[in-house]
Order: structure tokens, then sequence, then C-alpha cells
């Protein structure tokens, strides 16, 4: 039996990350944030003192990702994730990390080890792409506004040194990068639920997920 999928798309900073995990843990799903790999790919091409819009490099770590990177803490930063938006757009990159994501999708461990009954996928085409199957796809987004103030939060939480006008500039061109790349640029699938989450707390956030999850799960066992 294949798993129950969960797609969520959006651009960076509009939540889906944090619904992603609040979905997973209330369903008792698997949680994959896609957005994490490419963040790792590009920081290992920053640390190895490379460009990320650099081809050739960006595919080599992707096709040399480990998963012990994901848990790095330097993945959060703003520089990872100017980076990873680049290392996105590049062709070599994204069929390394295809598959992988894919894999996840069919067949990610539950915490006994067995395959998990559903899984949460969040990134920028997983409903397009990856999960074009998915019975639930949500297109997360907010106005860059309000991404950028959260953004700006979470930096200077980490104690990071922000400017709220770069913040939201940087915020605009990741937007532009991502919808332009001629590879699965980053849009919502045709099907996909819209949740504008700009005036919305996470708490409303997540109840108006549940509620397209369990409705999609009731109309599924109904047919």
């Amino acid at each position: 039996m294949k798993p129950f999928v969960i797609a969520l798309d959006g651009p960076a900073a509009a939540g889906k990350g944090t619904l992603a995990k609040r979905l997973a843990a209330h369903f008792g799903f698997a949680h994959l944030d896609t957005g994490a790999l490419y963040r790792a790919v590009g920081l290992a091409v920053l640390k190895a003192g490379g460009d990320p819009t650099d081809a050739a490099a960006a595919t080599k770590a992707a096709q040399n990702l480990a998963p012990a990177t994901l848990r790095d803490p330097a993945l959060r930063s703003a520089a990872a994730g100017d980076a990873s938006s680049k290392v996105a757009a590049i062709p070599g990159v994204r069929q390394a990390l295809f598959d992988f994501q894919r894999r996840f999708a069919a067949t990610a461990p539950g915490p006994d080890g067995r395959p998990c009954s559903g899984v949460v996928l969040d990134g920028r085409d997983i409903g397009t792409v990856i999960c074009p199957d998915a019975p639930v796809k949500i297109f997360v987004t907010a106005t860059p506004e309000a991404r950028a103030q959260r953004r700006l939060k979470e930096l200077q939480e980490r104690g990071e040194t922000a400017i709220y006008a770069r913040v939201l500039e940087d915020i605009r061109a990741r937007d532009a990068r991502d919808a332009a790349r001629a590879d699965a640029p980053m849009k919502a699938a045709d099907d996909a639920v819209h949740l504008d989450t700009s005036d919305l707390d996470i708490d409303q956030v997540f109840e108006r997920a549940k509620e397209i999850v369990e409705r999609t799960i009731v109309d599924q066992r109904r047919s």
C-alpha cells in the first residue's frame, strides 16, 4: 500500500516547513524538508570555497551529499538559503536529488523502521514534479513583506545581524530565481489548494491544512 502523501509547496518563509512538521507529528507521518537538501548542497559548495552557480561543483556536491549534513545548524543561515536557490536552478543538482525524494515518498520509515503510512514533503516542486499524484497538494504562500518580517525575526533570534530592507530584497530575488528557473520552476500545481498565511498565525494555518487533509482522507475512504 502506497503511503498517503501530503505535498506542500511555496516560497521561502511562507511557513510551509513549520506546517509540515506539525502535520507530520499530528498524523504520525514521516517528514522531509526537501529545501534542506538544496541548502546542504549549497552549503557544501560554500564550505569548499566554491561558487553555488558553478554547475560542476554543485552537481558533485549533490551526488556526494551525506545524510548527516542535513542536521547541520548552518543550514538555516541566510547564506545557505541564498545558495540553495542558486544550486536548485542547476539540472544536474535536481537530478541527483530527484531519486532521493522519490524514494523517501515511497518508502519513508516510521518509528518502528517499517514503511510509514504517510509522508509530508515540503519544497518548491513537490506537487508538480516529485509527487504529482499526491492526494493532498497545498501551495503555502504569503506576501513578500510578511515573509521578510518572519525571516528577519528568525535570523535575529539566532543572533545574526540582519536588516529588513536587505532581507526583503533577498526574498524577492530568491522568488524570482525559483520561479524563473528552466528546470522545475516553483509554481502551484493545477489542483493545489492555495493557503495564504500572511495574516494567520501558525495555529490557524495548521487547522486549515488539517481540515484539508482530513477531508481528503474521508473522501478516499468513501471512494
